[in-house]
């Protein structure tokens, strides 16, 4: 079965973040084609990068860079629930991202963003650095604006169209997953 973890991108108090993540995560789990799981990255208290030697050697020498490594070489793809601050991601999110190399190669992502304009130039953002770790990203995505899908800038209210749009992401991601599953199949020596 194919397996999408849905990472929740800011570690901030009082994020808006957990109940849309928790959101994408029920909408998901009404679906038969895929396992979806919540990968809150508080759980994994990730320094500022702290590994001697590029991702890209995979050489992890730190306990918490293991466990991060695994839990993300577990997914076949990822739906990144993100935050905009300042015209981009999260620091938690790009900090937790850098940590790795080829666990996230081969596997498609989609992106929910949330914040004055939806998120969307937090989305753009990673849209690059997926393409620098060899990430499929799906073109459709979710805009979650805090003027209308939330009450008062705090409270997940998140609009009826929504639904449909995360519906379209999923799909696109699960899709893309199985579809670059030949690409992550150990190579027979």
């Amino acid at each position: 079965m194919t397996k999408i973890g849905i990472i929740l991108g800011s570690t901030r108090p009082g994020r808006n973040g957990e109940a849309v993540a928790k959101w994408v995560l029920a909408q998901a789990q009404q679906r038969s084609d895929a396992e979806f799981e919540l990968v809150d990255l508080l759980d994994y208290q990730l320094p500022h990068l702290d590994e001697a030697i590029p991702p890209s050697a995979a050489r992890y020498t730190q306990p918490h860079t293991l466990a991060w490594a695994a839990k993300i070489a577990s997914f076949d793809g990822f739906v990144m629930v993100t935050p905009e601050y300042n015209h981009a991601t999260s620091g938690a999110l790009k900090n937790a991202i850098d940590f790795l190399f080829a666990e996230w190669n081969n596997k498609a992502v989609g992106f929910v963003g949330y914040g004055s304009v939806g998120g969307a130039r937090a989305i753009e953002s990673l849209r690059l650095i997926a393409g620098e770790l060899m990430m499929a990203d799906v073109r459709a995505a979710v805009t979650l604006s805090l003027a209308t899908d939330f009450v008062n800038y705090s409270q997940f209210n998140p609009g009826e169209h929504q639904a449909g749009a995360l519906t379209t992401v999923l799909d696109q991601v699960v899709a893309w997953s199985r579809a670059l599953a030949p690409l992550r199949a150990p190579v027979a020596a």
